[in-house]
């Protein structure tokens, strides 16, 4: 005799079911397929989720032997091992779907008893992992992959957190600045980094996580035997699913010998222009020697204590002059270090003003200014600045062999951008030669070897400046500077 169950809905109404028809609806509602084979090894029962997973319908497989449908020799072994009363749970075996398709299924086997506990058939349960299999395949091979690329790269790649703690480098490293990956896991990404870079790496670290966008950095690191080593690294986020920044990954390479020849060249074009500015410098000092000579024998030939007084201030002036001149001049030949500190615009013009004087002179060019009120600041390496500036008065002053103006403007065109221009009046330059001006080597000029445009444009660059060359000819040239001011 059949006993209904009473089974309450969502409206707390019941409804009468018999235990038929419970089953029934199990196995038409369940997300598995399921399949029950009696002892004869024949299908007696299949739920439509069988029939999804491989295509074989009711009509196909009941009343069938199991051995009919296509199975693997190991599905056969497994049989005789429950009829013994063995269960096998989760297995990942492979089966074929109707039309001949590989499928990979996780399967459950387990016997079917009575309430005597006596086996009356088999149940398997089915899950496809087709697409599981598949995706865990293709994530082996990326990893894989990533492991081939980043173990053979010469690049440098690092993964640390969010607190700069590395996480991952990869062996490229030890052959770059003499560390193991070992070695430099859990160590932070500032040990690396010399003190006078960890301001502006701090910096660069903050415009991700307010831009979310990755950076290109140059950085000076030390190797394992403290040595300079200059880097250029992408840096990019990695974001968790609050789109939050929880980790950082770095392909870094090397650039030292870029470094290194951007220096030789801003070597050679600062010499050049030292070069050339020391006839006019010899002639600016020659002028104030010759006074003193002067007022040296009338100093020894007077001793009246008034024209004593008057000539000693005439001869401190002509020193004091000397002086401005070949400090100015040293500064500019004195190899120096790049270093980044707040400085006045303006300044910083008229100390290029006065080393190019004596030139200007020399070439009868009178150099006019045209300075803001307020003070100009700005983030800069002055003496890489000066060098810019000498280079753009210098080619003006050079450009007008029989005389004439040129004028240096200062402009502020935004709160925090600052244009300054300088123009000539000399022959000026024709259209397609402005096109190569910057390339190493090209050169208008006689003498030139062709480097003060190419390292300017790269000092300006270091700047986040820009430079741009206008020029008519038999009217002038103009070469404007932007930059940012504070």
């Amino acid at each position: 005799m059949s006993i209904s169950i009473p089974i309450f809905g969502n409206g707390n109404e019941s409804v009468l079911y018999n235990p038929d028809e419970l089953i029934d609806l199990f196995l038409n509602c369940t997300a598995d397929g399921f399949a029950i084979v009696d002892m004869e090894n024949r299908f007696i029962r299949i739920n439509p989720v069988y029939t999804q997973i491989f295509g074989f319908t009711e009509e196909d497989v009941i009343g069938k032997r199991f051995d009919e449908i296509p199975h693997s020799d190991i599905v056969k072994e497994i049989i005789k091992e429950v009829k013994q009363g063995k269960s096998f749970t989760n297995m990942i075996i492979q089966r074929f779907h109707k039309d001949g398709t590989a499928l990979d299924i996780s399967v459950t086997y387990s016997p079917f008893r009575n309430s005597n506990g006596d086996m009356i058939a088999i149940i398997a349960t089915y899950r496809d992992i087709t697409h599981t299999v598949l995706m865990e395949k293709e994530l082996k091979r990326t990893r894989e992959l990533y492991k081939l690329i980043t173990e053979n790269t010469t690049d440098m790649i690092k993964v640390y957190s969010k607190d700069y703690d590395i996480l991952y480098a990869s062996p490229s490293h030890e052959q770059r600045i003499g560390y193991t990956p070992e070695q430099l896991v859990g160590k932070s990404i500032f040990d690396l980094v010399f003190p006078e870079e960890m301001e502006d790496f701090k910096k660069m670290f903050q415009k991700i996580e307010e831009t979310g966008e990755s950076q290109v950095f140059q950085v000076k690191m030390k190797t394992s035997t403290n040595e300079i080593f200059h880097s250029e690294s992408n840096i990019s986020p990695i974001f968790n699913e609050k789109k939050e920044v929880e980790s950082y990954v770095t392909v870094g390479r090397d650039i030292t010998e870029r470094v290194n020849n951007d220096a030789a060249f801003r070597n050679l074009d600062r010499l050049s222009i030292i070069g050339q500015l020391a006839a006019g410098v010899a002639h600016e000092i020659r002028n104030p020697l010759t006074s003193l000579k002067g007022f040296s024998k009338l100093l020894k030939s007077t001793t009246n204590k008034e024209k004593n007084d008057q000539y000693l201030s005439i001869i401190t002036n002509e020193l004091d002059r000397i002086d401005m001149i070949v400090n100015e001049f040293m500064s500019l030949a004195k190899p120096q270090a790049i270093h980044f500190e707040r400085e006045q615009l303006t300044l910083i013009l008229d100390s290029t003003i006065n080393v190019l004087h004596p030139q200007a002179l020399l070439h009868g060019v009178e150099i006019k200014i045209n300075y803001p009120t307020d003070h100009v600041e700005i983030n800069c390496s002055m003496h890489q600045l000066k060098q810019v500036f000498v280079n753009f008065l210098k080619n003006a002053i050079e450009a007008m062999p029989k005389g004439g103006t040129v004028h240096i403007n200062v402009e502020k065109v935004d709160h925090n951008r600052v244009v300054i221009s300088f123009t000539d009046e000399g022959v000026g330059i024709e259209q397609e030669r402005l096109n190569y001006l910057g390339t190493p080597f090209y050169t208008t000029k006689d003498k030139g070897i062709g480097l003060g445009l190419t390292v300017s444009n790269k000092i300006i660059q270091e700047h986040c400046g820009t430079m741009k060359i206008q020029s008519q000819i038999g009217v002038g040239t103009t070469v404007t500077v932007e930059l940012d001011c504070l």
